[in-house]
């Protein structure tokens, strides 16, 4: 399978209002590992950053003043995006820019050029819940470096992500629960064989003692019996 991660930089927050893409980066990934086929364009938006953005990106009108116009390079991302699944972390922002630069050139919307897109905002907050999922914070959590990131930037952010979404959807290429191990010479993978003998330790006279003065704690406490004497262990068999 091959996959896009893609990130954009842009003049503001608003396309409809007349900001564009100022920067594209894209890293490509072929089977769940990294090609360095890498995709990235600074693109002169011919207008100016807002304040609140430049501080963001760093990239001056200046220095985008001789870099090529979106139209130039249109093409070329297309041609590189075809076909692929796209990976994007907060997919309505950085989708808006682009369906609207692909429109202001006369091609169809961006998203017509990809099999689909996968974000990886929404793919954070159901593994993640109530907890903050910007790429940052992924980085913190999966524990990939980001150290040298100082300003936002479309290529490193791309990268960064392509490692988040590796480190969070690792696991899921396979729904049965074969192992496979890597031999330590030559790289080949071996089959693991089947999981080893399950054991189970029942508590010893001393923890059911102990357990039992918890339980005996919890009814003096609701003057009355707790809900955990309402389940024998037999339905706890039954219910796991």
């Amino acid at each position: 399978m091959r996959q896009i991660v893609l990130d954009t930089e842009t003049t503001g927050l608003n396309p409809r209002t007349g900001d564009r893409i100022i920067e594209v980066g894209c890293v490509e990934i072929l089977n769940r590992k990294l090609t360095g086929n890498n995709f990235h364009r600074y693109i002169n938006p011919e207008r100016d950053s807002d304040e609140a953005a430049l501080a963001v990106h760093g990239l001056t009108t200046e220095f985008l003043s001789d870099k090529p116009k979106f139209h130039e390079i249109a093409e070329e991302l297309r041609a590189y995006v075809q076909g692929a699944e796209v990976i994007i972390h907060n997919a309505p922002f950085d989708l808006g820019f682009l369906n609207a630069e692909f429109q202001r050139i006369g091609l169809p919307p961006f998203t017509e050029h990809c099999s689909g897109v996968i974000d990886t905002l929404v793919q954070a907050k159901e593994l993640h819940p109530g907890k903050r999922n910007s790429l940052d914070a992924l980085c913190d959590r999966y524990e990939i470096s980001n150290a040298h990131r100082k300003l936002h930037g479309a290529l490193l952010d791309s990268e960064l992500l392509a490692d988040v979404y590796l480190a969070m959807t690792r696991g899921q290429n396979s729904l049965t629960m074969d192992v496979a191990v890597e031999a330590s010479a030559g790289g080949a993978l071996l089959d693991a064989g089947p999981l080893g003998e399950i054991f189970v330790l029942p508590a010893s006279a001393a923890e059911l003692a102990a357990h039992e003065e918890v339980l005996a704690g919890l009814d003096k406490n609701v003057k009355g019996t707790c809900v955990w004497r309402n389940y024998s262990p037999q339905q706890q068999d039954s219910v796991a």
